[in-house]
């Protein structure tokens, strides 16, 4: 039977591999303040209930013209095609930014479900930026610190919600 698939997407540096480790319990995805790191697909297994499911970190979208950008939106427009499920990851302590509004226009086109996931809540600006992000215009948000694993349990429930209907399209259609 074909898993589910989760990716993450997001700007660099927004914590998609914090998250990404939370969710798949262990430390695969390197975490550096510094952008760029994440570059290439990387993939994991989770588990949460009776749930397993797999997960894709992405490199961060960036507009500017650095050597690897288009390259990594490359990579994470092939993890937003895999996914059944994508985790729109943005930084609660710094708001919105217009490297945000590009991943939203990439996932806007997709007709899958976004989950947009603000991180950083335990930073001391995250109330300034809170509401900031609903501008994005998607249905489904949930604030989290990856780096404190607050809001993770939530997340993991929100992601597993609809897996067995994903699994039976996938049935039906003669997927698995």
């Amino acid at each position: 039977m074909k898993k589910p698939v989760v990716a993450l997407v997001g700007r660099p540096n927004v914590g998609k591999s914090t998250i990404f480790n939370r969710l798949v319990g262990k430390k695969v995805s390197i975490i550096e303040d510094t952008p760029g790191v994440t570059r290439d697909r990387i993939y994991g297994t989770a588990t949460f209930y009776d749930y397993t499911y797999h997960v894709i970190d992405t490199g961060g979208v960036d507009l500017s013209e650095d050597t690897f950008n288009n390259e990594i939106k490359v990579q994470v427009e092939l993890a937003i095609d895999e996914a059944d499920k994508i985790l729109f990851v943005v930084d609660g302590s710094e708001g919105l930014t217009s490297n945000d509004y590009v991943v939203r226009d990439m996932l806007i086109k997709t007709d899958k479900p976004v989950i947009v996931v603000i991180n950083k809540m335990d930073n001391k600006h995250f109330k300034e930026h809170m509401y900031d992000f609903y501008e994005l215009g998607f249905d489904t948000y949930f604030n989290v610190s990856g780096e404190q694993n607050d809001g993770i349990y939530d997340l993991q429930t929100e992601i597993i919600k609809d897996f067995q209907t994903i699994i039976a399209d996938e049935y039906e259609e003669g997927i698995v």
